[in-house]
């Protein structure tokens, strides 16, 4: 994503190229294509819903909070694909969607889409943006956590991804509600966002 004087980046712009690093780095991870709508649906807090809520918050540049909410079968076929991908047989694999085997997978997939994003943005907005370990709680369906940051001026989104076998899972983005223009020359630079192959190899993975 270039940045020009006459651009503006606004928190959807911000929201959509994390959703792309979602793409990008599940398909692939699991050799499946990964979509998402381009309805965007603005609402009011982040919620960790069933079957298995994850978030990873970061700091910096801006500051925000991503989740993303699995379905069982979803987090079970992200699982299987991903594992299969890295040579592991039927057998090998757990059937539990509860297991740590499970959450440990969707942890790793969600720091490799999450750092895929923070060398995107800090790139593109010529910042620096940190973010910390994914936090995973299996969660039973009367169940629904609302978690929050401190943000002077929230602006919470979100949107819906399908896998390959129509299984759908959620992300909520919550950021601070503001905007980025280009106030001078930017100087050129050789350092470039990794790809989710080199986020991966550089993973041992």
């Amino acid at each position: 994503m270039l940045i020009s004087k006459q651009q503006v980046i606004t928190c959807d712009d911000i929201l959509l190229s994390l959703c792309d690093s979602v793409t990008q780095v599940l398909s692939t991870a699991t050799g499946d294509k990964i979509n998402y709508t381009p309805m965007i649906q603005k609402i009011t807090n982040t919620t960790l819903r069933p079957d298995i809520g994850t978030f990873v918050l970061f700091t910096g540049t801006f500051s925000g909070m991503v989740v993303l909410n699995f379905p069982k079968e979803t987090a079970m076929e992200l699982y299987r694909s991903y594992m299969k991908r890295m040579g592991l047989s039927d057998s090998d694999l757990v059937s539990n969607y509860t297991s740590e085997e499970v959450s440990n997978t969707l942890g790793e997939l969600l720091n490799q889409m999450v750092g895929n994003f923070t060398s995107k943005i800090s790139s593109t907005l010529h910042g620096l943006i940190n973010q910390s370990q994914p936090k995973m709680l299996s969660l039973p369906h009367q169940v629904e956590i609302s978690i929050n940051m401190t943000l002077d001026r929230p602006e919470v989104s979100r949107i819906t991804f399908f896998t390959a076998e129509g299984n759908v899972f959620y992300l909520e983005l919550a950021m601070d509600n503001t905007e980025f223009k280009l106030a001078g020359e930017i100087e050129s630079s050789s350092e470039r966002a990794l790809t989710p192959e080199e986020i991966m190899a550089e993973a041992g993975l």
